[in-house]
């Protein structure tokens, strides 16, 4: 069976007209199968779905949500069940009120996919299953896009789509959508037109409310912070100023068979001799990267925190941001702490890659370095002679306006009326 999905995959590489074939012959068998077994059961009115990445997390904007409704006497008696990939790692949620964790594509998944008033995701749903029409989809999405995206790349390389494809996935997956979060005017015109809403009347759909996702940022206390450094760093806490260091994937750094993989581009043993003393780095790499990093080469000064579900709790605990075109910058801007943008590699990025919605060499709230060399002395710089000048507010009332820490408030009461 593995050796006929590989085959098919591969096929699917070359032979546009096989791939056209394969997907509409899985389309109509997984959405007749869909249509069937819900066609007679009942939309509960107060059940609602919570998603992350489709099961791998808990975190982003649903968890904000989630946690805030909780807290809300109009809710107690709403039921909230959340889909995982691994129910075990997140049993402690059925200790809430009305919560039930479900495995995700498991019958039980779908039967309250078919029964939900609301679902409340972050990702692209698979293109059978889609809302009936008393249903609400809120789509949170996850994060202010730097990199262009859908219908508005464009570079597009993908060997399993062609722009047109892609394109035409996109409007599938927009058609779906009740209602879409965004953070500010900006990812209004954006999500817009990357979803092309506009063609499919769908425009009215955003509510630009903040992102409830950024709530925590503004609500944290010193125990969570003493809490999450505990978690990651055990018994070695210490007074060393902590480095967050979270790079996006690269497409281009693709291995057949293997997945997205992490080519060492900042050099850990020169930043380990000139930084070792005074600092400590966590280290995240994008969840798209499939192979293990060694982290057991540079034990006590590099920690893995790939496997932390919500980046809030490094946001909250980091003194500095290291990154390039992540979306994270945008978030962690809400602490008005240094960030520096470690962009080895900005040409092809910016000109043969996914390109940029804006210049960032002429926005960023930090500076841009290509080489090792800069990056530790940027490093040292911002330590000693930070300030939230101009710049960086001029970024934040641009990007962040909205976000305040009752984003989630505003959200759920705009979609539950």
């Amino acid at each position: 069976m593995k050796k006929l999905r590989i085959w098919a995959m591969n096929l699917s590489k070359k032979s546009k007209l096989f791939r056209e074939c394969a997907r509409k012959g899985m389309y109509i068998l997984k959405r007749t199968k869909y249509v069937i077994t819900g066609c007679n059961k009942k939309i509960d009115e107060k059940t609602i779905l919570f998603s992350c990445f489709n099961g791998k997390s808990y975190t982003c904007s649903p968890k904000a949500i989630y946690e805030y409704m909780l807290t809300d006497e109009k809710y107690k008696d709403y039921k909230f069940i959340w889909f995982f990939n691994d129910v075990k790692k997140y049993e402690f949620l059925n200790k809430n009120a009305n919560t039930k964790v479900v495995l995700n594509k498991s019958k039980e998944y779908t039967k309250y996919l078919q029964i939900a008033k609301y679902w409340i995701f972050n990702f692209k749903i698979a293109d059978y299953i889609k809302p009936k029409k008393e249903q609400v989809f809120l789509q949170c999405w996850h994060g202010t896009p730097l990199k262009r995206l859908g219908c508005d790349l464009t570079h597009f390389d993908n060997q399993l789509n062609t722009s047109k494809e892609m394109k035409k996935r996109y409007k599938i997956e927009a058609e779906k959508f009740s209602y879409f979060i965004s953070p500010s005017k900006y990812c209004t015109e954006k999500f817009i037109s990357a979803w092309n809403l506009k063609e499919i009347g769908k425009e009215n759909i955003i509510i630009e409310k903040g992102y409830p996702r950024n709530d925590f940022l503004f609500k944290y206390t010193k125990e969570d912070v003493t809490r999450i450094k505990q978690k990651i760093l055990g018994e070695n806490i210490t007074d060393k100023k902590i480095i967050l260091y979270a790079p996006t994937y690269r497409a281009n750094q693709h291995k057949s068979g293997v997945g997205y993989v992490y080519k060492e581009e900042a050099d850990f043993t020169k930043m380990r001799e000139k930084l070792g003393k005074d600092y400590i780095i966590l280290f995240r790499p994008h969840y798209f990267v499939a192979n293990a990093f060694d982290f057991e080469k540079y034990k006590g000064f590099v920690y893995n925190v790939s496997d932390i579900d919500d980046i809030n709790e490094l946001y909250i605990i980091s003194d500095i941001l290291i990154t390039d075109y992540s979306s994270v910058f945008f978030d962690y801007a809400n602490l008005k702490r240094p960030m520096i943008f470690y962009m080895y590699d900005l040409e092809y990025y910016r000109d043969e890659s996914n390109g940029f919605y804006f210049d960032v060499e002429k926005e960023l709230p930090g500076k841009i370095v290509k080489t090792d060399d800069d990056l530790i002395n940027e490093i040292l710089r911002v330590t000693k002679d930070f300030k939230y000048d101009e710049r960086y507010k001029k970024f934040n009332d641009k990007y962040n306006y909205l976000d305040d820490g009752n984003a989630s408030k505003r959200v759920i009461e705009e979609v539950i009326k």
